[in-house]
């Protein structure tokens, strides 16, 4: 899943145990800017050093995927958790791909011309035995 947002917090790594840690951060999702949504993301091991790159402020791409987890208390009561894990943070703006090079027009349409020659040669002989 990928969504664009503007960060709004981000805090430091926590080391959970002597072998997981795990970085939040927080972004402000304006898909109706009447009604902004505050949605809290998290990285985990790793990926914790993707947010050194970003500040407060700056505008994100972000690729995530949706996790839930069931937990029964001690009591027996079933409860249920979702966390969004992002695993790649990207400035908005890399989003904009680069247009391709342009190329020489009659060069184009030389090889195109000898893949329509191709094609047609396949199509006319047809050689399956069934």
């Amino acid at each position: 899943m990928e969504i664009q947002g503007k960060l709004i917090e981000l805090s430091d790594t926590t080391q959970v145990t002597d072998t997981f840690r795990k970085r939040e951060f927080v972004v402000e999702h304006a898909e109706n800017p009447q009604y902004p949504e505050f949605l809290k993301f998290e990285c985990i091991q790793d990926r914790c050093d993707l947010l050194d790159n970003f500040q407060v402020g700056q505008d994100l791409n972000i690729s995530f995927n949706l996790k839930g987890r069931k937990w029964v208390d001690p009591q027996g009561n079933t409860k249920y958790f979702n966390s969004l894990q992002a695993w790649r943070i990207q400035p908005a703006s890399a989003e904009a791909a680069p247009p391709p090079p342009p190329t020489n027009d009659s060069t184009t349409s030389d090889q195109n011309s000898g893949n329509d020659d191709l094609l047609s040669a396949s199509e006319d002989e047809d050689d399956l035995p069934f």
